[in-house]
């Protein structure tokens, strides 16, 4: 796993390096995220190396790993008020 973090501000760079950013997660200045080390993701960080810096890191959860955690359960749905109902048949 590798754990990617935007060092440098994206201010005045090329479309294609803010474009490779984004694919990668990152946001703002400071942002971290943890990907599986891939060719396709190193390929990216290369690109970008200048403005990012790499750790290897054990473990670590993935962006869609980390999603499905904290996805909450779903809610019922809910019901028409039975006040409006009545009072529009009293009319």
């Amino acid at each position: 796993m590798l754990k990617i973090t935007l060092t440098r501000g994206m201010v005045g760079k090329k479309e294609t390096q803010k474009k490779v950013v984004q694919a990668l997660g990152l946001g703002k200045y400071g942002s971290s995220v943890v990907h599986a080390d891939s060719p396709t993701i190193r390929g990216m960080v290369t690109k970008v190396s200048h403005l990012v810096t790499v750790e290897t890191v054990e473990g670590g959860e993935t962006k869609a790993k980390a999603a499905k955690a904290k996805k909450p359960a779903a809610k019922p749905a809910a019901k028409a008020p039975a006040k409006k109902a009545a009072a529009k048949k009293e009319d």
